[in-house]
């Protein structure tokens, strides 16, 4: 009787969490994940460190990319972008589909001249971001690190 009542219990589970979606989204774990493919890896040893970015899916990841020459935050910010956009087009993305977008500044005070060289380079409709300043800099001696998620 108690076997039976379980598996009288379990089918209608089974039917109610079909009609809730909860199935869609056991499919889904179930499914293998898209293949991950690496462009640019930067190699400053006989093993990589990092790639320049990665795509999974329609889903573009860039590595945080930064300025390592003499130089104000304007200048360190525009080469940034640069470098992104090149990574990017590397990949089959660009500037404009860009979702998501990290700022690590080296000192707070330089938040508004960034934001000076940062504005428009998007589009009309500029990804989030989140901007923070490091307590101990930003590697490299760069004034600026920017990261990105984007799709194809």
């Amino acid at each position: 009787m108690k076997a039976q009542r379980r598996s009288i219990l379990k089918r209608l589970f089974a039917s109610v969490a079909g009609v809730a979606g909860l199935s869609i989204s056991t499919r889904a774990i179930a499914e293998p994940a898209p293949e991950k493919k690496v462009f640019d890896v930067a190699a400053q040893q006989d093993i990589p460190l990092y790639s320049g970015s990665t795509r999974l899916g329609n889903l573009i990841f860039v590595s945080g990319a930064g300025a390592h020459f003499e130089g104000d935050i304007k200048s360190h910010t525009d080469h940034v972008l640069k470098e992104i956009e090149k990574e990017l087009i590397k990949a089959g993305s660009s500037m404009e589909k860009i979702l998501k977008v990290n700022v690590l500044l080296h000192d707070l005070n330089d938040y508004k001249a960034m934001n000076e060289v940062y504005k428009g380079r998007f589009g009309n409709k500029p990804p989030v971001r989140t901007t923070v300043a490091t307590h101990a800099g930003v590697p490299g001696n760069s004034l600026v690190e920017i990261d990105c998620i984007a799709y194809i």
